[in-house]
This record gives C-alpha cells, sequence and structure tokens, in this order.
C-alpha cells in the first residue's frame, strides 16, 4: 500500500450504486476517524484504486453498474499494490454460492443488507484490527 501522510486518517474506499447506502457507510467511517472515498459504480472504484492505492481498507456492493463488487476484488488480488487491502462485501443476495464465490475472490468480510450502523462499525473494527491497518487504539476497545 501506499504510505499516507503521517498524521492523516486512514481512507477506506466505499463503493456502492446507492447513494443512501453510500452516505450511510462514509459516515459510519468518518465517524471511525478514517476518511471515506466514495465511489458510485465500480468502474469509478477501479479507476480510484488504480490511481492511487493508499487505502487502509474498502467497502464494495456485490451488484454494482459497469463492473461488480467481485470483480474488482478479482483485479485487486492480481495487482501488488492492490492485493493487501481488506473488502467487506456488502449484498442482499442471500445465496451461500454469492458469499462463497466472494471469499473465494479474496472479500474478507460479507455484510448483508439491511445492515444497521454498529454492524458496519462493527464489521470495520473487525477488519482492520483483523488486517493491521487500525492505527488507533480506540479500535481495540
Amino acid at each position: 500500500m501506499s504510505p499516507t501522510r503521517p498524521g492523516a486518517p486512514r481512507r477506506i474506499l466505499v463503493a456502492d450504486d446507492d447513494p443512501v447506502i453510500r452516505h450511510l457507510i462514509a459516515s459510519v467511517v468518518r465517524n471511525e476517524g478514517y476518511a471515506p472515498v466514495t465511489a458510485e459504480d465500480g468502474r469509478e472504484a477501479i479507476r480510484i484504486l488504480l490511481s492511487d492505492a493508499g487505502f487502509g481498507a474498502a467497502v464494495f456492493d456485490l451488484m454494482m453498474p459497469h463492473i461488480e463488487g467481485i470483480d474488482i476484488i478479482r483485479h485487486m488480488r492480481t495487482e501488488k499494490r492492490l492485493m493487501r487491502i481488506p473488502v467487506i462485501m456488502i449484498t442482499s443476495e442471500r445465496e451461500l454460492g454469492v458469499m462463497r464465490d466472494g471469499f473465494n475472490a479474496g472479500a474478507a468480510l460479507f455484510l448483508p443488507k439491511p445492515f444497521t450502523a454498529e454492524q458496519l462499525q462493527s464489521s470495520l473494527r473487525l477488519l482492520l484490527n483483523k488486517s493491521g491497518a487500525a492505527s488507533r487504539p480506540s479500535l481495540s476497545s
């Protein structure tokens, strides 16, 4: 990963085509002390990742226009500078095969829709602590 400025909050890439969900996720990310960078669809998320790999984590919707979340993860796992970014996949899909495919592609966690802000907060804390990306002591509490 690209280093971030000293003292700057870690950034988390958020990609969801639903503006309400995207805003909710960005708010939770911000409340956790991180800086959200948002994308409206998979193509924009890929563009952001190709221009800047300095993210502590990512949250992707499974079903998005142009490029689906699982395909973004597959691409990330082929790029050395992107492969270490942990990803939470969010989806309203309930089929176990979809989750299996997501984990096989490299998703670290799945969060089913609808979810609460507290569930997302817990998932972010788990993901960031597990990946070693957390730099704030309050995340481990």
